[in-house]
């Protein structure tokens, strides 16, 4: 868990994340569903109080985040290049 909500804020949460995915997509950009609603999820416990985000999980996410797309494009080239040795 990355953070304890009350239902105000998970509605809060849900609707910050519904709101920046509308924009991403009236602007024709793509954007992670999961990615919003965590980072709306991370915000609405920092309102409360910014001790109540779990920092280390949230480091975690992020980390992963980051690493995710150079990660999967580099594991995409290399069983492209494996795979096209036998095609």
């Amino acid at each position: 868990k990355i953070t304890r909500l009350k239902p105000y804020q998970g509605f809060a949460a849900q609707t910050g994340g519904g709101v920046m995915l509308a924009i991403f997509a009236i602007l024709g950009i793509p954007a992670s569903t999961t990615h919003a609603i965590t980072g709306s999820v991370m915000g609405a416990g920092a309102a409360r109080r910014i001790r109540a985000v779990r920092w280390k999980v949230s480091r975690q996410i992020i980390f992963s985040w980051v690493i995710t797309i150079p990660g999967a494009a580099g594991l995409a080239i290399a069983f492209t290049y494996i795979i096209h040795l036998f095609v």
